[in-house]
């Protein structure tokens, strides 16, 4: 089946060539995000497959359905880059991938949370210019500290065994409450106490309507003085504009994130010779107490390798017209 694939790198095709070989799909890659604009290049094609910055909403899906369209394949977890009513009313499928290699998200959240309480990423600008001073380097121990987990799924699990090797004790907060998490030691409260009483919180939750934001500055203003915060699952979890506030009065003691709420022009792209009008994202890296990477926690072999495995075997299913094991349950 023709399968129209957009935002792709090089490390996409190389994958979903190798993942091909054996169902044999006749693949497009396109580099460019899937718009309104650009939903055209997917004409005559019944399956396209997205990314989490794809603008995949009511006036592209309506553009897809018209070339032919009629499965969304999406390469990530989260879905809220599609308008999954719309895509109902069109009659449209739309499939996602339900379980990746959790290790990767959580083992970089972790890499994250090491590299902003030690400062490592401002000792490695040091000693590149000679410099060897440890003068605001400090940190602190990570064993017999309190450490939030919003979100208790497969990667918020990992992430929170990890946290109790280092000696951590761990709160979890989730509308849903995993045995797995209370085995390896956590304990759930609700988010409020959560929030209250972590030196460090990491979000590995999705966005929805009732997420958005779910760090604000009320939540700030809770949290212990001078607590770190991990987000490795969607900017929009964090009010970008209240954590900068809480970072100029040391209220929050520290900010890593992979995700950021505006990415979508940003992100996946090579801007190092252009002038980036995003004043936020500006402000964020002028702070030495904050970490941004480019959505990247994803971003190993194995991972990346299941993601366009799982992804081409819902294309499969639905050109056989058997049942779609990852599809999403929409509603008109």
């Amino acid at each position: 089946m023709k399968l129209a694939v957009f935002s792709t790198r090089k490390y996409d095709r190389d994958l979903l060539n190798e993942a091909n070989a054996a169902p044999g799909h006749e693949i497009v890659f396109f580099d460019v995000r899937l718009t309104r604009a650009t939903a055209a290049l997917a004409s005559g094609c019944p399956a396209v497959c997205v990314f989490v910055n794809d603008s995949v909403d009511a006036a592209t899906l309506a553009a897809l359905h018209a070339g032919g369209t009629r499965l969304v394949a999406t390469r990530s977890t989260g879905f809220n880059h599609i308008d999954l009513a719309a895509a109902a009313r069109l009659g449209m499928k739309v499939v996602r991938v339900t379980n990746y290699s959790p290790h990767s998200v959580a083992e970089f959240g972790v890499g994250l949370l090491l590299a902003l309480n030690r400062k490592i990423h401002r000792a490695y600008n040091r000693t590149r210019d000679g410099n060897f001073e440890l003068d605001g380097l400090m940190g602190f121990d990570l064993h017999g500290r309190t450490v939030g987990v919003v979100g208790t799924g497969k990667i918020g699990c990992v992430f929170a065994r990890i946290m109790r090797g280092f000696g951590c004790t761990v709160l979890g907060a989730d509308v849903q409450v995993n045995p797995e998490f209370t085995a390896l030691g956590g304990e759930y409260r609700p988010l409020p106490e959560v929030v209250a009483a972590s030196e460090v919180l990491s979000l590995h939750c999705p966005l929805t309507p009732a997420t958005r934001h779910m760090v604000n500055a009320q939540s700030l203003a809770a949290m212990p003085r001078g607590a770190l915060l991990i987000n490795t699952s969607r900017g929009g979890l964090v009010d970008t504009e209240a954590a900068i506030e809480a970072l100029k009065t040391g209220q929050l003691g520290g900010l890593a994130i992979d995700v950021y709420e505006q990415e979508a022009d940003l992100f996946f792209q090579d801007l190092s010779a252009s002038i980036i009008t995003d004043d936020v994202i500006q402000r964020l890296v002028s702070f030495p107490n904050v970490i941004v990477t480019g959505h990247q926690a994803f971003f190993t072999r194995e991972a990346v390798g299941t993601i366009m495995a799982t992804t081409l075997i819902s294309v499969s299913q639905f050109e056989r017209g058997e049942p779609l094991a990852n599809e999403i349950s929409i509603k008109s």
